[in-house]
């Protein structure tokens, strides 16, 4: 069956239209300051769980994710104690109210405008809670106006990065003169659990990180990937290879032994996706993809047919800062920014995957309004 049956059928006027869509303007990305190296995590495996009887594998798979090094909002003395969910859940919002305002401000910067150019913030983050929303709080402290709509995404896990991106460019479809935020707020350290002792969560409490990402997409001007079609895709009968088990402790982070496999199913939604758009996902300009770790990269290079150079922003996100969750992909389009974008046209995918197992797809061209003749 073709996951993606309804799109195919889009008329050629509605395909036209997406064409001219929104821009992904440069994202703005900070780490907390506390910084963990693999040879730390590494001795803290053995040092805490010496008796533990697939200790060789826990390691073996840690010193396989080529994380380097990863940045936590809190030392490391503090990060493995458990004070409990309530505190860990005030600190959540105390780190995210202190550190958010700022990153949020260069990604609008950034992209030439001001918090009163906005009509929507997407807030994406699976480590904490807050009701209402930071989009209020931020809404209030930051002065963007009253009328902004608030969009939180709490339940996608790494994918949610992907998802604020489809979300933010519907909403520039609706309303080609409106303009989106992103924010993606995830402190992984804040879900550090010292009693699960699976290989699976072994292997998480040396893979993933803390990091904010912001971006802004514009309906109308600004530089980077101009948005054309998006499409999401759910592998049947996966959900429960990543989740959530929500204790009085907290989030306990479950991760199945087959996550790793799941490129192979996945590949094929990425190449009907650009099928329907006439391109061919094995043949683009730049790829800019969640890094949930090395064989995730490893095998879409394999399906996709591409080489494993064409990750490359992705797996330095990887190896500088580990999984940052939902902020991953925002990460590594901001290192390809850095590096100094693609030729003006240069056609490119963006995709995050996650619980689901769900995978939120887009596909854009780089656009640098002040190439030559070719302003649009």
């Amino acid at each position: 069956m073709n996951p993606f049956r309804r799109g195919a059928t889009d008329p050629p006027q509605r395909r036209k239209k997406a064409r001219s869509m929104a821009t992904l303007c440069r994202p703005a990305v900070s780490v907390p300051e506390y910084v963990i190296t693999m040879e730390e995590t590494l001795e803290l495996a053995r040092s805490r769980h010496a008796d533990h009887p697939q200790l060789p594998l826990a390691l073996r798979l840690i010193e396989n994710t080529g994380v380097h090094t990863r940045h936590i909002v809190q030392p490391i003395e503090e990060t493995l104690k458990h004070p409990g969910f309530e505190e860990r859940n005030n600190l959540y919002e105390a780190e995210a109210k202190a550190r958010v305002p700022a990153v949020v401000q260069r990604a609008l910067d950034d992209a030439e405008l001001l918090t009163t150019d906005i009509d929507v913030i997407l807030y994406v983050s699976c480590t904490g809670f807050m009701m209402p929303s930071l989009t209020a709080w931020l809404i209030n402290t930051m002065d963007f106006n009253t009328d902004t709509r608030q969009i939180p995404i709490a339940q996608l896990g790494c994918a949610a990065g992907g998802a604020a991106i489809n979300r933010a460019h519907d909403f520039c479809t609706a309303y080609p003169l409106g303009n989106a935020l992103i924010v993606a707020c995830e402190f992984c350290s804040l879900c550090y659990q010292p009693t699960d002792l699976g290989v699976g969560s072994l292997l998480s409490n040396g893979l993933f990180g803390d990091g904010i990402a912001a971006a802004v997409v514009r309906g109308k001007g600004g530089t980077g990937v101009k948005l054309e079609r998006n499409g999401s895709y759910l592998i049947p009968k996966t959900e429960e290879w990543i989740a959530y088990d929500v204790r009085a402790t907290g989030f306990h982070f479950l991760l199945d032994k087959r996550v790793p496999t799941t490129m192979e199913p996945l590949a094929p939604a990425l190449q009907e996706l650009a099928r329907q758009h006439g391109w061919n996902a094995s043949d683009l300009d730049f790829y800019i993809i969640h890094a949930g770790g090395p064989r995730i990269l490893d095998d879409l290079s394999k399906f996709l047919r591409v080489p494993s150079e064409a990750f490359r922003f992705s797996r330095a996100t990887l190896t500088e800062y580990g999984n940052i969750a939902s902020a991953v992909v925002l990460d590594a389009l901001r290192r390809l920014f850095d590096a100094g974008g693609v030729d003006h046209k240069a056609r490119g995918l963006l995709a995050g995957f996650g619980p689901g197992i769900t995978a939120e797809m887009a596909l854009g061209r780089w656009h640098n309004p002040g190439h030559g003749k070719n302003r649009e």
